[in-house]
């Protein structure tokens, strides 16, 4: 039996390979999730802070026109 021992070994060798890989597959698809996640939380915060701006934006618009109002008050 010595063509077995070459045989055995070799499929020692592919069965740490392919632990070696499933266990990367599986680290990779968690920090695959957890990128994802992250993503979908930045894309809220800014859809929030778009909200913000645009609030802001529109108080200050109306600020000015009301500033202009008063600098040129209707003549009557």
């Amino acid at each position: 039996m010595p063509a077995a021992d070459p045989v055995r070994a070799e499929l020692e060798t592919l069965h740490a390979l392919l632990e070696r890989a499933l266990e990367q597959q599986r680290r990779l698809a968690e920090e695959n999730l957890s990128l994802r996640h992250h993503q979908e939380q930045l894309a809220s915060e800014r859809a929030s802070l778009v909200a913000r701006n645009d609030m802001a934006r529109t108080r200050i618009e109306a600020m000015i026109q009301r500033l202009r109002a008063l600098e040129h008050p209707p003549q009557g």
